[in-house]
């Protein structure tokens, strides 16, 4: 079942004879539940993609759908607020508050919504986050692996149908970066979430459903390996 949709996706840069296409009409169709990598070198999109498939940036041109809705369609407001209950975002840096606990940083999207939190689904990521001892603890006296798997908490809270992650292993060493790797798979087939994430890492790449390659803000090669 078709998650994603991208129609016609351009974004450029400057004016008249200094115009950088970062895409260049970009289509595309992910079905829920399937593990993406996109990878390419700096500077050739991916990144700029990413953005545009979660609503952080607005296209020059094209469509992108989630679960059905053009998210561009929305004004700012409506958009903001779509991205919090229906995208998760998993970045390289952690973008964690520090003056609030593990607990309160993985719930905080549920509260920014004046929602109520609900415990029973907090408390089963908390476990399968592996964060039970440390639900307390400020992010300056988590590790790295820590902070991220908090990071990674947050953006599962709202159930959202696409988790998007870009670099999410880059500041962290081997045995964490599989570790994140492994969480982020775990729980995309449990909560039949849909995972792409960016990375150079070729082994990381070599986990995913399907390698998708960005050169020159085009796709290059759509790899289906499982």
């Amino acid at each position: 079942m078709e998650i994603l949709k991208i129609e016609n996706l351009c974004k450029t840069y400057g004016e008249k004879n200094n115009i950088v296409k970062a895409l260049d009409n970009i289509n595309l169709s992910i079905d829920r539940g399937e593990f993406i990598a996109i990878v390419g070198a700096s500077g050739s999109g991916k990144s700029t993609l990413l953005h545009l498939l979660g609503g952080l940036d607005r296209p020059t041109s094209g469509k992108v759908y989630v679960d059905g809705k053009d998210i561009y369609s929305l004004n700012e407001e409506k958009l903001s607020i779509f991205r919090r209950r229906h995208i998760g975002f998993v970045f390289q840096f952690f973008n964690l508050i520090p003056i609030l606990n593990a607990e309160e940083n993985i719930s905080l999207p549920v509260l920014i919504d004046e929602n109520k939190v609900d415990n029973e689904y907090l408390n089963e990521l908390i476990n399968i986050l592996d964060l039970k001892e440390r639900t307390t603890h400020l992010p300056s006296e988590l590790s790295g692996g820590q902070q991220q798997r908090v990071s990674i908490g947050r953006a599962l809270i709202n159930k959202p149908c696409v988790v998007l992650a870009d670099e999410p292993t880059g500041n962290l060493d081997s045995k964490n970066s599989s570790e994140v790797m492994e969480l982020l798979r775990l729980t995309s087939k449990k909560y039949n979430q849909t995972l792409i994430v960016i990375t150079h890492d070729l082994n990381i790449a070599a986990k995913a459903d399907r390698v998708i390659t960005i050169n020159d803000g085009k796709i290059v090669n759509d790899e289906k390996l499982r």
